[in-house]
């Protein structure tokens, strides 16, 4: 497709009307597409005519991990089965560039776990960059080095994924007398403050280690300092941006 508006490159290399550089990706969209009727020998041809980079020795050793049949119509497979099929080709291409939407969708925790280690081997072995959307955060949760969230088209948080969980984090505390957000100041910069009885629920962005110090200074009844998920992080970040769940079930996000 030709651009709509801003810029596409890889490199530095404008990607429209660009083989060459083409070559150099592999997409795997959330939407699968099989040339009608083919099965794996069919479209292991076609891949192997666009990418001069097709590896077949690997397609013949993941098409046996996978225990796909190569000569059955890929429209009669599953769609875990098409999941599969779909991944085999792209990492057979040794491309420099991975490009997966909702990758892991239709595939068993064992499948998952596996596909995960293959991404993580040609990141690992070749210096492959590989980059993963998905509305399942937890599936991301063990693999990416940097994380951005986005929202109806733009970006609403970029972040390498060890900082951010370093500098985020929730609070769980308790004391004998009554306490306001103000009292807790100092623990860092509080993005979200509730409570349920005497126990008080925070999440807060700053120093964790500091903040327990400060915590513990002021003679808790009960104390956690918990790490947040990145699907915590990411209702923490949209509910700071004024983003309303209630009001918005079901809006893609």
């Amino acid at each position: 497709y030709r651009r709509d508006g801003g810029s596409v490159s890889v490199d530095g290399e404008d990607v429209w009307e660009n083989p060459a550089v083409k070559r150099r990706l592999v997409l795997v969209p959330d939407e699968l597409y099989f040339l009608p009727g083919a099965d794996l020998v069919r479209m292991e041809e076609l891949y192997r005519r666009v990418y001069k980079s097709f590896d077949r020795e690997r397609f013949a050793a993941l098409l046996d991990a996978f225990r796909l049949p190569e000569t059955k119509s890929i429209d009669t497979f599953s769609k875990g089965m098409k999941r599969q099929a779909a991944m085999i080709l792209a990492l057979s291409v040794r491309a420099d560039y991975l490009l997966f939407d909702e990758t892991f969708d239709g595939l068993d925790p064992v499948m998952r776990k596996y596909v995960k280690g293959l991404i993580c081997e040609d990141v690992a072995e070749r210096g492959t960059a590989a980059i993963i959307t998905s509305h399942s955060l937890r599936e991301l949760e063990d693999i990416c080095d940097q994380l951005v969230l986005l929202h109806k088209g733009g970006i609403v948080l970029e972040s390498e994924a060890a900082d951010l969980k370093a500098s985020l984090f929730k609070v769980q505390v308790a004391f004998p007398a009554a306490c306001s957000r103000e009292n807790f100041a100092a623990c860092g910069d509080i993005l979200e403050y509730s409570k349920n009885g005497s126990v008080i629920h925070m999440i807060v962005k700053g120093d964790a280690q500091g903040a327990e110090r400060k915590l513990k200074a002021m003679n808790p009844l009960i104390l956690d300092i918990l790490p947040l998920s990145l699907e915590e992080v990411f209702v923490s970040e949209m509910r700071r941006l004024g983003y309303r769940f209630d009001d918005s079930a079901g809006e893609d996000s």
